[in-house]
């Protein structure tokens, strides 16, 4: 089947779910034959609706199998086991779809089509009311206070309520995702299935031949000799609107608004979000891509270019075709090293290969604008678990464990805001996604080293060192240790 008639398919089993009937609506999703992970979603929020339990654990299985990090799925499966009295699942699937939330209080789905937005404290509150069945009063009231810390305004005031019914242990109700509330097809795709005339049908508008019949139209004006005229800017020119960077690391999208960009591209930036998110023209292309894989690049006096806007597109495209060739060319050349620094956030320079401590040091230093006296440098040594710190006599070992043109360190202030000693023990278990994220199981005893910042913090747990979400963990009291 091809992607058009799938399309038509979903837009058309959507209609009929906002006309009411949801009957019609399941059986064309069931006809589709190359279900997405979304599809599956709509087929089991469908059957969960009707109370088809069995059928819309099935569908939510395939759409998790599709897509491992849809954490609605996972909220809508938990929902499922709660109600099919499977807790201990139940309270699994609710934990998994906080974990895909990576420390954030919320997923806005209206991106992908679904409009509503996953809260992390509503997550929470189905997490505390799955442990109230199971009789965990103690560590469902934990679950239900965190949540109320998580809580974005007053509208979830249901968190209060449940909080009090916690305290009389009592039970109280089940947030589930509003019945009629599907993933929807791209209206954009949508708009392009309808046949449109782009031509239209041929009308007289003026003619010589006496004996043409035509009427309501003004006779021919008198033409005007050497009208001046406006030449075009080339629309190649508009990607100058932007300010040039180069892209530091490869970046695959996941969504339809973010770009592709590799290594060394060069991508024009038009606005840069407060989200660490900025708009970039590559390829007449436009897209999303995050502003820390970027570094801004003065390729040229764009003046100069805009000058030649009075010469022919064919023109103005070699030229520019020839800046990015030389470019590209300039950046492949470079024989140094890409320095990944990981302090209160991430940050990235290039350094010559085989410099020393103090010229990484002063490097780093000026790009944080800090004093490197107050800058203390680490970095991980293969086949030692805790990091090393950054000294002369360990360049030649540092140097040596660079891998691709790439180095990853990490830097501290003297100082900062450190949590020393400080222990902390795990709400739920984490898996670490990125080299520097530290994983531990539910119960594991976590020494903090440092706080990143309000949402993160660095700690170390069974020998190893990483950061992980402050949502996660909760403060200990006594000398319990790791197990």
């Amino acid at each position: 089947m091809s992607f058009v008639s799938t399309l038509r398919q979903w837009d058309e089993a959507v209609a009929c779910v906002e006309q009411r009937d949801p009957a019609s609506a399941l059986r064309i999703f069931l006809n589709i034959e190359e279900k997405s992970s979304k599809i599956f979603f709509n087929i089991g929020c469908l059957y969960l609706n009707n109370s088809e339990l069995d059928e819309a654990e099935k569908a939510f299985d395939r759409s998790i199998g599709k897509d491992e990090h849809l954490a609605a799925a996972f909220f809508q499966r938990g929902v499922t086991f709660y109600k099919k009295e499977r807790f201990e699942e139940s309270l699994l699937d609710f934990q998994q779809a906080f974990k895909q939330l990576r420390g954030n209080q919320l997923i806005d789905y209206k991106p992908l089509g679904l409009r509503y937005k996953l809260y992390a404290c509503e997550v929470l509150h189905n997490i505390g009311l799955v442990q109230a069945q199971l009789g965990k009063w103690e560590k469902a009231q934990e679950n239900l206070l965190t949540a109320l810390s998580l809580r974005a305004d007053a509208k979830f005031s249901h968190i209060d309520h449940a909080l009090d019914a916690i305290l009389k242990q009592k039970l109280f109700l089940l947030v589930e995702i509003r019945a009629g509330l599907l993933f929807k097809p791209n209206k954009h795709y949508v708009a392009e299935l309808e046949k449109r005339d782009y031509l239209g049908k041929a009308k007289v508008v003026s003619s010589i031949v006496p004996a043409d019949e035509f009427s309501g139209f003004a006779p021919l004006q008198p033409q005007v000799d050497n009208v001046p005229s406006t030449p075009k800017v080339p629309e190649v020119l508009r990607v100058f609107e932007g300010e040039p960077h180069t892209v530091l690391y490869e970046f695959y999208p996941e969504t339809k608004e973010e770009l592709a960009v590799l290594p060394g591209n060069i991508v024009f930036v038009l606005q840069k979000g407060a989200d660490n998110w900025a708009s970039v023209v590559f390829n007449e292309k436009r897209g999303l891509v995050p502003y820390n894989f970027l570094e801004p690049l003065d390729i040229l006096h764009f003046e100069q270019i805009c000058s030649i806007s009075n010469t022919s597109r064919d023109t103005v495209t070699n030229q520019i075709s020839l800046l990015y060739s030389s470019q590209t060319n300039n950046i492949r050349e470079f024989s140094g090293c890409i320095v990944k620094v990981h302090f209160r956030f991430t940050i990235a320079v290039r350094i010559a290969h085989g410099q020393s401590y103090g010229v990484i040091l002063q490097t780093i230093s000026s790009k944080l604008k800090l004093p490197a006296s107050t800058l203390t440098l680490c970095y991980a040594k293969e086949g030692v678990d805790e990091r090393v710190n950054l000294e002369d006599s360990e360049m030649e070992a540092v140097w040596n464990s660079v891998k691709d043109n790439r180095l990853a360190l990490w830097c501290s202030v003297t100082g900062g805001k450190s949590v020393p000693h400080e222990k902390v023990v795990a709400l739920y278990s984490y898996d670490s996604s990125t080299p520097e994220d530290l994983d531990f199981k539910q119960g594991n005893v976590i020494t903090v080293l440092s706080k990143v910042n309000d949402e993160w913090l660095e700690g170390q747990c069974n020998g190893k060192i990483g950061i992980f979400p402050s949502s996660f963990v909760k403060a200990l009291n006594g000398d319990q240790q790791c197990e």
